[in-house]
C-alpha cells in the first residue's frame, strides 16, 4: 500500500519542503515524514496537490507519458471567445512545440475560496472562467496556453488529477489515504 496525501496548495506557497527566499512551502503545511510531491503547482497556482511516500506512485502520477489528466479551473483576462476556445481544444502552438489538444469549456463562476492576494482587477477589461483539462504537464503550460491565444490567466485553480478530486479541501487543508501501488 502505498501513502498518497491530498493537499489544497496556498497561492504563493511552494510545492517544495525547503523554504527559498522567505516563500512558504510545504513544511509549513504538512507535517508527515517520507512525502514528496508527485508533481508541481508553481508558486502563483493554487489547488490539488498530490504527495505519496512510494516513488513508483510518484513516477506514475507526474510523468507525462503516463497520460494522466489533470483539470484546472481558469479566470482569463477578456471575454474568452469561441475562436480561443477551439484553439486551446485542437492544441495551441508554443515555443517549446504544440500541445496536445484539451478539452476546454467556458464556464460560470465557479464557487472557490477568495485569493489571498486577489487578482488585480481592472474595470474595463471582463474576465472570463473556463475549465482546461490536460494530458501533459509542461512548466506552466496553462498560462503560455491562454496568453497564446490572448486570454492571459489571472487565477489557476487545479482541481483534479487523474481520479483524486479536491472537492472540499480548504487552502492549506490536506488529507490521508492509502492505496494499492
Amino acid at each position: 500500500m502505498a501513502r498518497l496525501i491530498l493537499f489544497n496548495k496556498p497561492f504563493g506557497v511552494l510545492s517544495q519542503f525547503t523554504p527559498e527566499a522567505g516563500h512558504p512551502c510545504l513544511a509549513d503545511y504538512i507535517d508527515q515524514p517520507k512525502v514528496y510531491p508527485a508533481g508541481r503547482l508553481d508558486r502563483d497556482s493554487e489547488g490539488l496537490l498530490l504527495l505519496t511516500d512510494n516513488g513508483k506512485l510518484q513516477q506514475r502520477l507526474s510523468n507525462p507519458r503516463h497520460n494522466k489528466k489533470k483539470r484546472y479551473l481558469v479566470q482569463a483576462e477578456g471575454d474568452i471567445s469561441k475562436v480561443a476556445l477551439e484553439i486551446l481544444r485542437t492544441g495551441v502552438e508554443l515555443k517549446d512545440g504544440r500541445t496536445r489538444p484539451a478539452s476546454a469549456t467556458r464556464i460560470n463562476t465557479p464557487s472557490l475560496w477568495p485569493r489571498v492576494p486577489p487578482i488585480r482587477v481592472r474595470e474595463t477589461v471582463p474576465t472570463s472562467w473556463l475549465s482546461l483539462t490536460l494530458r501533459e504537464g509542461r512548466n506552466r503550460q496553462v498560462r503560455r496556453m491562454t496568453a497564446a491565444v490572448g486570454f492571459p490567466t489571472l487565477r489557476l485553480v487545479r482541481v483534479q488529477i487523474a481520479e483524486w478530486l479536491l472537492e472540499d479541501l480548504e487552502p492549506g487543508q490536506w488529507i490521508s489515504t492509502t492505496i494499492a501501488d
